[in-house]
């Protein structure tokens, strides 16, 4: 029998960190001035002339990184579903996807502060009566954490008692392998106010890290080898990078982290490639942009190119 390669896929629904940042009507007015900056009376002279000036924008001008609180969708090589986190991104998974063929979703949650909770009352899935939710965190009170933002009609229209009937929790421990969905799973506790877990997924030799809420600067405090279990040689990571070096620097145990940390925390733990993620909600898209190309110019000088710099995007596919 031949072999078939098994194949994760990883889909973005939300990026930004904090709380959720929608794109103002002045964002996409200095869109538009820099595309008119730009052209020239060449570029308008035909179709394909035209086509190839709008191939050739940034896509800081073209597209949007986004404006949804964290959100990813892990599908494994057998189709179960994964969501990790709940921000306001999962809403568009609702509206977006389909429930999967089994009815059931896993869902794993890094931490609860709002960001990352936000969304879940406006989940469409969750109210459907034929799907069955589990719901995996290492935080043991994870079920009253998530039912405070529904526990009154002051506070949300529907309550948890009504919203959660099919949904079982679970909770896991550091230092354990657990085998969840057809994959290796394992979680590490990281530096973050109120604390926060990241988490690795392995099937068939490749390694998927979810680690949002991060500060890297300050790792004393985690147990070394955790850490290592669950980063070491992975394939992609999602990480976060919230800040410019300045802004870390200057919000010192605020729980997150800037792309040089990221870059020197990459090579430490041998990872192939990070996606900056857990964006800054006051940066624009130019901003985020240009701390992607200075992550890339420095993990170039650094590690020669060993760990490949990528941006995380609403709406971004990646395959392992």
């Amino acid at each position: 029998m031949q072999y078939q390669e098994k194949i994760l896929k990883i889909h973005f629904w939300g990026v930004r960190g904090s709380i959720p940042s929608p794109l103002l009507a002045a964002d996409i007015q200095a869109k538009i001035n820099a595309v008119v900056q730009r052209i020239t009376p060449q570029d308008l002279e035909s179709f394909d002339s035209r086509e190839k000036f709008i191939a050739g924008l940034p896509d800081w001008i073209y597209g949007t990184v986004g404006g949804n609180s964290p959100c990813i969708q892990l599908t494994t090589s057998s189709g179960k579903e994964i969501i990790l986190d709940a921000g306001s991104g999962i809403r568009m998974l609702g509206k977006g996807r389909r429930a999967p063929a089994d009815n059931h979703y896993s869902i794993f949650f890094s931490h609860f502060h709002w960001d990352h909770i936000c969304g879940f009352p406006f989940f469409d899935h969750a109210f459907n009566p034929s799907v069955n939710i589990d719901i995996y965190s290492a935080f043991p009170k994870a079920r009253d954490y998530l039912a405070i933002q529904m526990s009154s009609m002051q506070l949300f229209p529907v309550l948890w008692e009504n919203f959660s009937r099919n949904f079982k929790f679970h909770t896991l421990e550091t230092a354990k392998e657990y085998e969840i969905d057809g994959l290796k799973i394992r979680c590490c506790a990281m530096s973050h106010p109120g604390g926060s877990f990241s988490y690795s997924f392995e099937e068939d030799n490749k390694k998927f890290v979810y680690a949002t809420d991060v500060e890297l600067m300050d790792l004393q405090s985690c147990r070394a080898d955790d850490v290592s279990a669950v980063f070491k040689d992975a394939d992609v990571v999602v990480l976060d990078t919230q800040y410019t070096m300045e802004e870390a620097q200057a919000k010192e145990k605020w729980g997150h982290s800037a792309f040089c940390y990221a870059v020197d925390f990459a090579i430490a733990q041998n990872i192939k490639k990070i996606y900056l993620f857990h964006h800054e909600p006051t940066y624009d898209d130019k901003k985020i942009d240009s701390i992607l190309n200075a992550a890339k110019w420095y993990s170039s000088f650094i590690s020669h190119d060993n760990v490949k710099v990528e941006l995380g995007v609403e709406g971004l596919d990646v395959e392992i």
